[in-house]
Formats: C-alpha cells, sequence, structure tokens
C-alpha cells in the first residue's frame, strides 16, 4: 500500500464524490485540489467554475486562490461574480452543481457557521462571514463540506447559522422556499458523514484507515448512527500519482 498524507486523504475522498457531468464550484485549497483531482480521475466531463467569473477553467497548474490568473487560462467564459452566482441560481443548471464548502462549526443537519463563535454582538472569535457560501448553499443542487473533525466544531447548536444545511430536519429547506439541494457528505480529517434519506441527520459513512468509529464520536458533541460506517478505501497509486504529478507537482497545497 503506498504512503500517503492526510491532505491526500481528504482529496482523493472528496474527489470520489464528483460525478462525470457535474458543474464543480470550488474555493481556494484542498477543495481546488479535489476537483482536478476529480477531472483528471473520474470525472472528465466535470466542468470546474469560480465565483470570480471564470466559467469551465482547464487548470493546467493549481492556483494559489480563486482570484489568481491561472483559474481563467483556457476557460469557455471569462465573466464575473454575477453570472457565476447566475449558474448556480438558474434553475436548469443549478441542479447539477456540485459545491465544495468549508466552515468552523456543523450541526447534525449540516447547517454551517462561517460567522461567529460565541454571542453574535460579543463573540468570542470573529470569522471571515459567508462570502457567498449562503448563496452556494441555498442554490446549488448538492454540496461537500470540509471540516476538522473536533468536538468543538461538530456542535449540537450552531453560534450562528450562516448557511443552510436541512435546516430543521425533513422538509426544512422547502419550508424555508429554498429549492432542492443540500449537504451529501461532510469530509473530515477522521471520516466521511453522509445525510439519511429520511430524518436528514448525519451518520457516520466511513472511516479512514487507522481510525475506529469510537475516536469519530469523541469528537463530536451530539451522538450520530455508526451502524453503517465502513473503512474508507486509502487512496490507489494511480490516484496519488495524479495529485503528485498533475494537480499539485509544485507542492502548493500538498507540502
Amino acid at each position: 500500500m503506498p504512503e500517503y498524507s492526510l491532505t491526500e486523504m481528504m482529496a482523493v475522498a472528496a474527489a470520489r464524490e464528483i460525478r462525470d457531468g457535474d458543474i464543480v464550484f470550488c474555493g481556494t485549497g484542498i477543495s481546488m485540489l479535489a476537483a482536478m483531482a476529480a477531472k483528471h480521475i473520474s470525472a472528465p466531463n466535470s466542468v470546474i467554475f469560480f465565483e470570480t467569473g471564470a466559467l469551465d477553467s482547464k487548470l493546467e497548474e493549481i492556483p494559489l486562490t480563486v482570484a489568481d490568473s491561472r483559474v481563467m487560462f483556457w476557460t469557455s467564459v471569462n465573466s464575473g461574480l454575477a453570472d457565476s452566482f447566475a449558474v448556480m441560481q438558474n434553475r436548469k443548471t443549478g441542479k447539477n452543481v456540485v459545491a465544495i464548502l468549508g466552515a468552523a462549526q456543523i450541526d447534525k443537519y449540516g447547517n454551517l457557521n462561517s460567522t461567529a463563535i460565541g454571542e453574535y454582538s460579543k463573540p468570542r472569535v470573529r470569522l471571515p462571514g459567508s462570502g457567498g457560501a449562503c448563496d452556494v448553499a441555498s442554490f446549488v443542487g448538492r454540496f461537500i463540506v470540509f471540516m476538522k473533525h473536533r468536538r468543538e466544531r461538530f456542535v449540537k447548536k450552531l453560534d450562528y447559522l450562516t448557511s443552510p444545511g436541512w435546516l430543521d430536519g425533513p422538509g426544512g429547506r422547502e419550508r424555508a422556499g429554498l429549492p432542492e439541494g443540500g449537504p451529501s457528505v461532510v469530509v473530515t480529517d477522521l471520516a466521511l458523514m453522509r445525510f439519511d434519506e429520511s430524518t436528514k441527520e448525519m451518520y457516520l459513512a466511513g472511516y479512514y484507515p487507522g481510525v475506529t468509529p469510537e475516536q469519530v464520536l469523541e469528537n463530536m458533541e451530539f451522538t450520530v448512527d455508526v451502524s453503517r460506517a465502513r473503512e474508507v478505501p486509502p487512496p490507489t497509486a494511480h490516484e496519488l500519482q495524479i495529485l503528485r504529478e498533475r494537480c499539485d507537482p509544485q507542492r502548493l497545497i500538498l507540502r
């Protein structure tokens, strides 16, 4: 079995979630790496785009940020923020969009906080805020979440609801007037969490090699079902080669 880093495990796990033909909205860092890997490995017909207006980026080199000029290389369209968000909010194309988001807190229904830790008016930590994350979570067909698996991040109640997941459970998004969508998977540094189709509650779907379900539960404020959990297959030699040699040979993210 080839050796691999935790970053490589997470990037490959997320890349496996992207289907051929998906329209992928991603940000900076590991989410960009996952989108590039998917396009080279299992989803050659996926389309990557960024909030800065680069649509259908070829991505010969991994950009440092979404404003890096490399996101605009060999694109189908170089436009702006309005057109980028129009792709998500369009009823015809939006259902095919999968987004990759991050947050500081998540609850059992996949709602996200990226605004403040503590009371909003006097927070212990002021975070960057929504950016476009609330719009993304509200309108895309589904979204993937990257999280560090820590007890203070998997919380019973968010300090602030920035971006909607399944809100309060079955029918929550519909009652709020949101289109179909919602979180599909949470990729952490320990495991993969999914959401039950009936209850919309989070459950443990898979744990990484060397990790146990007990370790996952120890790092959460709330309890989840672990009966469906299976060990996640480690990155293959081919997947690692793509990550290291095609996606990030300069080790800008992999390190």
